[in-house]
């Protein structure tokens, strides 16, 4: 299946991950994928942020080295947003919020878990969330991370019995469709031009996001236009 490309120059490719491939590289990854379609080996694409495997949306590329240096350097320095649009089973107690952890990562299981206090295996983190509407005992955020911790928003929402529809790892309700966590918009500088880049996309029209249709719509109207390759 060919890649949904929301842009590409000689810096960055900014692009839709599918669901169930990674996103760095290994066996039918992310820059393999890419490097198939735009040209190029697959090790001239380089992460500059990651998304779980299982989730789906927008995400960025580097493909210099220096491109490379300075998106990380944005990521650091978190000049480099990002947000997300969830569905969560239940309602969180607030229409904003924030949720803030100490996570600590089990590596034989492959999970995070949230932890009362911090230790050298826990580490702070932090993410804002609005609720934009609720449908059928689910409601649909947005969700900003201030921090980029493994499982982050799945973890910190499954923690107060709000798990993400569709998660088979951090929740015990079944369901036929894939996780509903959606990489929805990303926002940064250009490493060479310096202007300021945003790109967004909004999840396919199937459960449960169909249960949204008519919020998804009013945000489609707030999506912004796409910025024109450099010359």
């Amino acid at each position: 299946m060919m890649l949904s490309i929301l842009y590409e120059d000689s810096e960055i490719v900014c692009c839709l991950k599918p669901a169930g491939v990674l996103s760095t590289n290994g066996p039918d990854g992310m820059p393999q994928r890419l490097a198939a379609q735009l040209g190029g080996r697959p090790e001239q694409y380089r992460t500059v942020h990651r998304l779980d495997q299982v989730v789906r949306g927008v995400m960025l590329y580097a493909r210099t080295p220096e491109a490379a240096s300075r998106l990380g350097a944005q990521v650091m320095d978190h000049r480099f947003r990002k947000s997300y649009l969830a569905v969560i089973r239940g309602a969180p107690p607030e229409k904003n919020g924030v949720l803030r952890d100490y996570l600590a990562r089990d590596r034989a299981e492959r999970k995070t878990y949230v932890v009362p206090a911090p230790d050298r295996n826990a580490r702070l983190a932090v993410l804002h969330y609005e609720l934009l509407s609720q449908a059928n005992g689910l409601s649909l955020v947005r969700v900003s991370p201030e921090t980029g911790r493994t499982h982050q928003i799945r973890c910190q929402f499954a923690s107060r019995d709000l798990p993400i529809a569709g998660d088979r790892k951090y929740s015990t309700v079944p369901a036929d469709y894939p996780i509903a966590l959606w990489s929805g918009y990303i926002c940064f500088q250009h490493p060479g031009t310096e202007r300021t880049m945003e790109f967004a996309a909004l999840p396919p029209a199937e459960a449960p996001w169909d249960c949204f249709s008519a919020s998804l719509a009013e945000l489609r109207n707030q999506i912004p236009p796409q910025p024109a390759p450099a010359p």
